[in-house]
């Protein structure tokens, strides 16, 4: 039926997205999910860092056991 024969007082029936916007939704959704998973990891990681390390331990870094 034609939009413009279409009644005005009901619900007109609206096309379904076709394949490719469908695979861009999904795409779109799992982009999202991973930045969302980084986010949240980075969030967590930065959180639980000790910033200091305590008196009496010794600093450590990568590499420090060549400098001696």
């Amino acid at each position: 039926m034609r939009e413009e024969f279409a009644p005005r007082d009901r619900h007109v029936l609206v096309k379904s997205p076709n394949y490719r916007h469908q695979a861009l939704r999904r795409r779109i959704a799992a982009v999202c999910g991973v930045l969302v998973i980084a986010l949240v990891s980075s969030v967590i990681g930065v959180l639980s860092h000790r910033h200091e390390a305590p008196l009496g331990e010794p600093q450590t870094r990568p590499f420090s056991y060549l400098s001696e």
